[in-house]
């Protein structure tokens, strides 16, 4: 396949894969003191070894670990971090076609927030240890997502007494893990991000204002937060952020187009790629995308992971073509519209062998559009 020399590569994908039953058993067992840590770890490292080198065998242009390392996907932060913890209550609930089915708790600084450990430079290390043949790609939870879901409510007002504080703290460890990254050779980051998707859908922008904050100062904070957090990456490395409105083995927590936030994202953020879910009408059109600047690119999830069935080849040509009406085709590029495994555990909507037929598709695609 003819492929960009460097990130977002024609032919993407967001993140999380599948764990596989061995890597989950054996986190049940270390949970309850079966197995110990070393032990644990050794399985980890077997897992994701395995994944990286499935990644290669089918010719992804950048590969991750799977996010085999944590709880789920916004683990990776909230663990690292002393003084942050969850919350039972939150703005939006995750959704099936029946209506609302769990409200997920929500991140919570009850303390001063620091590192209390990297956050993915060591994974990172681990998998370029494995001289992958795609680009180490590491995938890291947005500042807004620590935020959106609480709103003020997300940190104790005796350790901060603004949103300007909590997030100067917040940032700082993002500052910090790039530095480290940078340092051990990483030159492609990711930020999956749900608030600011979430802050499209009509409902939660009520439910925002009820609390008594504005969705679209909302919109001005997080954008200063991100622009701060990626504020010490080096020229040489990638950032691109990956927006979806939840997903949780098929759910769905909010519904919506890009317009409400699409020109001051695409244009404000010091960001490269923008991995936007568009895998169904919930995400609204393409029009949003006219508002993409020169230099930046729009990787389309214009493959669902929320369902098995595969799409039609045709049918994805057809939607890469629409969107190149707004926005030109040497800015676009293709992939799933959210990572395959977004929470741990069994129950998921897809398998391995799903996975590996979506991600097929994707190249394939890639490869008829701009190969």
């Amino acid at each position: 396949m003819l492929q960009t020399r460097k990130p977002p590569y024609r032919a993407e994908h967001v993140g999380s894969f599948i764990r596989p039953d061995q890597l989950l058993n054996a986190a049940r067992s270390h949970k309850t003191n079966k197995i110990d840590e070393a032990t644990f770890e050794e399985i980890k490292n077997k897992a994701i070894a395995d994944i990286v080198s499935f990644q290669d065998s089918i010719g992804m242009p950048s590969v991750t670990d799977g996010e085999f390392r944590r709880r789920v996907w916004s683990g990776g932060v909230s663990d690292a971090l002393v003084g942050m913890s969850i919350k039972d209550s939150g703005t939006l609930t995750f959704k099936s076609d029946e209506g609302d089915v769990l409200m997920p708790p929500s991140p919570y600084a009850e303390g001063k927030l620091r590192r209390k450990h990297n956050i993915v430079t060591d994974d990172f290390k681990f998998v370029k240890s494995l001289k992958p043949k795609g680009h180490p790609k590491v995938t890291m939870a947005s500042p807004p997502v620590m935020h959106f879901f609480l709103g003020r409510d997300s940190y104790n007002p005796e350790v901060y007494d603004s949103n300007e504080a909590y997030f100067a703290d917040l940032t700082k460890a993002y500052q910090e893990e790039i530095v480290e990254l940078a340092a051990a050779g990483c030159t492609y980051i990711q930020l999956d991000d749900t608030a600011l998707p979430c802050n499209c859908d009509l409902d939660a922008r009520k439910t925002i204002i009820a609390r008594g904050e504005d969705p679209d100062e909302l919109t001005n904070i997080y954008v200063k937060a991100i622009n701060l957090a990626v504020s010490n990456r080096p020229s040489n490395m990638f950032a691109g952020m990956h927006m979806c409105r939840g997903n949780l083995k098929g759910l769905w927590m909010a519904e919506g187009g890009y317009e409400p936030i699409a020109d001051q994202i695409f244009n404000e953020l010091n960001i490269d790629a923008f991995f936007l879910e568009y895998d169904n009408e919930r995400s609204g059109d393409f029009e949003p995308l006219r508002y993409l600047p020169v230099g930046k690119v729009a990787v389309l999830g214009i493959v669902s992971t929320k369902t098995p069935e595969l799409e039609d080849k045709d049918g994805l040509k057809r939607r890469i073509d629409e969107a190149s009406k707004f926005v030109p085709l040497e800015q676009l590029a293709i992939s799933p519209q959210c990572g395959f495994s977004s929470g741990g555990g069994g129950g998921q909507v897809v398998t391995h062998d799903d996975t590996r037929r979506k991600l097929e598709l994707v190249l394939e695609v890639a490869n008829d559009v701009w190969g």
